[in-house]
């Protein structure tokens, strides 16, 4: 009987396809399977008889079960010869490109900033950009009247804080954490005002620098700061220091590199005078070091601050800042 049942279920098996041999299996083996069934109906037999009939029934499970493997390899090695009959590759062929990210330039131009003020000894310092105002105006010395201060420059939040709108609060908190001591760092980091147009953006990115120590002199600053410019600019680049005004330091100078658009030659960029302003730099105030802890007649101290998006813009030549922030692959992957 047993091979005479494994005999038609082996003949269906061999003539079956892909999915009719899916469905003998079931028919077999499944929870209602034939098998199935017949191991069941083995627990209402003798005991002599259920050994017997149980033997048997293994052998046509190992019987059919083989044919079911064999039919599968079978089918499987049909449809890989189909495959390769019908489809190829070309190896000659050229793999598509993947398009792989990179730095954003603000942030190499920003890594870049960092080390060639780490080789003149500043270490980076940071700060929160949610900012109150004694740690961004007041401490500062600026007027309650300075213009700075007016709404439409500031972005407000509640509780009486607002957006720091530079990053010279982490100039306040690292004096206030350090004297009497020596300080030497660079502030990098994000900044809020309100403007939006070529040269400006609502969102845009700083580097302040701070040294206070004894014996600091305007010597030390501009020492500092025309060798940054040569080594970022190039070692022939034209420099100045020019007379300015800034609440925090005094006396106070703008460092002017020259217009690297036109050469010297005056465009629009430059407003016909072939420099352009790169940072804002001075002595800071006897009020600040005062309202950060030190004693104004026992150390002095040089500060600057610069804006990263004008750096970069006269490094890579760019003419609207707009387009750091655009998002545009086409002139991201030129960095």
């Amino acid at each position: 009987m047993a091979t005479l049942s494994s005999g038609e279920w082996r003949e269906r098996i061999r003539a079956a396809g892909a999915e009719e041999l899916e469905a003998l299996r079931l028919d077999l083996f499944g929870r209602r399977g034939v098998l199935t069934d017949a191991m069941k109906a083995l627990r209402g037999l003798e005991p002599s008889e259920r050994a017997k009939r149980g033997r048997e029934l293994n052998d046509v499970k190992a019987v059919l079960e083989e044919a079911l493997s064999r039919r599968q390899e079978e089918l499987s090695k049909q449809a890989l010869d189909l495959r390769l009959a019908t489809e190829w590759v070309d190896p000659t062929l050229p793999g598509t490109h993947v398009a792989v990210g990179h730095i954003h330039p603000l942030a190499q131009m920003e890594t870049r900033l960092e080390e060639v003020f780490a080789s003149m000894g500043f270490e980076v310092k940071r700060g929160p950009e949610v900012e109150d105002d004694w740690h961004n105006f007041e401490a500062l010395n600026f007027p309650k009247d300075h213009p700075s201060r007016d709404m439409q420059d500031s972005f407000l939040v509640e509780g009486g804080y607002l957006l720091r709108t530079h990053t010279s609060p982490v100039q306040i908190r690292a004096m206030e954490e350090r004297a009497p001591g020596p300080i030497r760092i660079i502030v990098p980091g994000r900044v809020f005002r309100r403007d939006d147009d070529i040269t400006h953006s609502p969102v845009f990115h700083q580097i302040e620098g701070l040294v206070v120590d004894s014996g600091v002199s305007m010597a030390h600053l501009k020492s500092t700061l025309f060798t940054f410019a040569r080594t970022v600019f190039g070692a022939e680049a034209p420099l100045r220091l020019r007379p300015s005004y800034f609440p925090f330091t005094e006396p106070s100078a703008e460092l002017d590199v020259g217009c690297l658009f036109c050469r010297g030659e005056g465009c629009r960029v430059c407003k016909e005078s072939s420099w352009l302003e790169i940072l804002g730099s001075g002595l800071v105030h006897p009020n600040v070091l005062r309202n950060g802890g030190y004693d104004p007649e026992a150390v002095s101290g040089f500060a600057f601050g610069m804006g990263l998006e004008r750096i970069a813009m006269l490094y890579y030549n760019v003419p609207d800042v707009r387009l750091f922030y655009q998002g545009d692959a086409r002139f991201l992957t030129q960095f």
